[in-house]
């Protein structure tokens, strides 16, 4: 009597595959679902005007998110990363504006003001043992007062010489900036799906024992990812310098909330371990989308808090169940592969 044989098991390549996929189109989906409703209520809302001042927007937070991506697949947080960029743009318009310096080396240090700024909150963190959170809440503070203390609590107008990165270009009406951040969250997918340093992050925040066991130092990787978020926070200066004109001490209160959630949307968990740049960027853009579309439609500022806040703890309900939404797709996917070559 013969045995009949196993049914065909999904090759875990294609299985993984068809869980992207998932992801894509489920936030393809949210975000397509937003534009409609708002389309609905709004006239104006679905016009080349409305995406490309969202496009144009958004450059800033999408770099922000990407480094904050990172930072939350290692298994910590930034909390610092508003008041970093504040204090990037703040030394970038007093190098300008007070001392005179040409714009490419007010570029340099603006990005080195965010990268060190990053690189210690990683030191202090990963040498001394203390939660990323605890010391990028004292970060928080200190780049604030630092931005304040440069300044004196002046906003500094740089003028035209800065306008050109964040203005939108001719008959293709988005801005440099914005292809700039098309090009982050490009290199920083590369940099996490297909380089050894990727590999070592998601191993670091998914089980940073196992990857010391095996000889691998995960401590300069997590620094490293600390100071990838710092320039991020000076890029994400530049960038809103140049929309703005100007350098404001001011600026981007409570953009690590945003940046958060833009991750969060994004599938990236907040215990570590797992995310993508990619996903993130959909998450910018929903929270873009959903932002404007209240504004267009006329709510009120506490309105939109509430709705953005409702939507990042979806966001985490989802997270929170996200295996047993993947673990049911991929029994389906298995029960529609076996029935087929059956």
């Amino acid at each position: 009597m013969s045995t009949p044989s196993p049914a065909p098991s999904t090759p875990p390549g294609r299985a993984s595959l068809w869980m992207r996929l998932v992801d894509y189109l489920g936030l393809l989906g949210a975000l397509v679902l937003l534009v409609l409703i708002f389309s609905s209520l709004s006239d104006h809302f679905l016009s080349l005007r409305t995406l490309t001042t969202i496009a144009n927007q958004i450059p800033d937070l999408t770099v922000i998110a990407v480094g904050m991506t990172l930072v939350l697949i290692i298994g910590g947080i930034d909390l610092s990363v508003g008041s970093v960029l504040a204090l990037s743009a703040a030394v970038l318009g007093v190098v300008m504006v007070d001392w005179e310096w040409p714009l490419w080396l007010g570029i340099v240090a603006c990005l080195a003001t965010g990268t060190l700024t990053g690189l210690i909150s990683g030191v202090i963190s990963v040498e001394a043992g203390i939660p990323a959170f605890i010391v990028t809440l004292g970060m928080l503070e200190v780049a604030r007062g630092g931005a304040y203390l440069i300044t004196d609590s002046q906003t500094r107008y740089i003028g035209s010489s800065i306008e050109g990165i964040g203005e939108p270009l001719g008959s293709l009406k988005v801005s440099p900036a914005f292809l700039i951040a098309l090009g982050v969250v490009a290199a920083g997918q590369f940099l996490l799906t297909r380089t050894v340093f990727g590999r070592y992050c998601i191993a670091s925040g998914a089980n940073e024992s196992a990857l010391r066991m095996s000889g691998v130092d995960s401590r300069p990787v997590r620094v490293a990812v600390f100071g990838i978020s710092g320039l991020m926070c000076g890029l994400g200066g530049l960038m809103q310098a140049s929309r703005l004109s100007s350098a404001d001490p001011n600026a981007a209160v409570g953009l690590e909330l945003a940046a958060i959630a833009a991750a969060v949307i994004g599938g990236t968990s907040l215990m570590g371990g797992r995310g993508s740049v990619i996903n993130t960027f959909f998450g910018v853009l929903i929270i873009a989308v959903l932002q404007t579309g209240l504004a267009q439609v006329g709510a009120s500022e506490p309105v939109k808090r509430v709705m953005t806040g409702a939507v990042i703890v979806v966001a985490v309900l989802i997270d929170a169940f996200r295996d047993r939404i993947r673990g049911g797709f991929a029994t389906l996917f298995q029960k529609l592969l076996g029935r087929k070559t059956s």
